[in-house]
């Protein structure tokens, strides 16, 4: 009796950790070659490849950084042929089980008042907040880039 006590409480004991989706929103997100634009001041865009391994999709609902003042998801809508950059309604989606990149000219975060010259070689810190609270850490390298040529909607300069 107790030898089978003991391979039912086993047998519990797995079940219950054994689901395989991980217990946070943040901890379903890998970060690859994270990157953002060098800039002297004002503005700029930061980029990744984020891969989802949760079997439900996760969405980025805000993001802060210590070197601007504001972050803002950004999303690239095309209007003819101008690229005109705005704030993306609901967040950034990542599906499930997919990899979804935040590219120039595409979905982004976008880096507002600097409070300070982003150089080329160094490293930033950015904390995503997904819609469940939890945060995703993103280590970012500041690299040069020319740009893709947006314009800003909704008062941007």
């Amino acid at each position: 009796m107790r030898a089978l006590g003991c391979v039912l409480l086993a047998v519990l004991l797995v079940a219950g950790c054994g689901s395989g989706e991980p217990a946070t929103d943040a901890a379903a997100v890998r970060v690859h070659e994270a990157w953002v634009k060098a800039a002297g001041d004002g503005m700029t865009a930061a980029f990744a490849h984020l891969t989802n391994e949760a079997d439900r999709e996760v969405r980025i609902t805000s993001a802060a950084t210590p070197v601007a003042a504001r972050v803002e998801l950004h999303e690239v809508v095309r209007d003819g042929g101008a690229a005109t950059m705005q704030q993306k309604a609901g967040g950034l989606v990542l599906p499930a089980r997919s990899t979804t990149e935040l590219t120039p000219g595409g979905d982004h975060l976008m880096l507002m008042d600097l409070t300070g010259p982003l150089t080329p070689g160094s490293d930033i810190e950015i904390t995503a907040t997904l819609d469940d609270g939890s945060t995703l850490a993103i280590t970012a390298q500041v690299r040069e880039f020319p740009g893709a040529d947006e314009h800003y909607g909704g008062g941007h300069g």
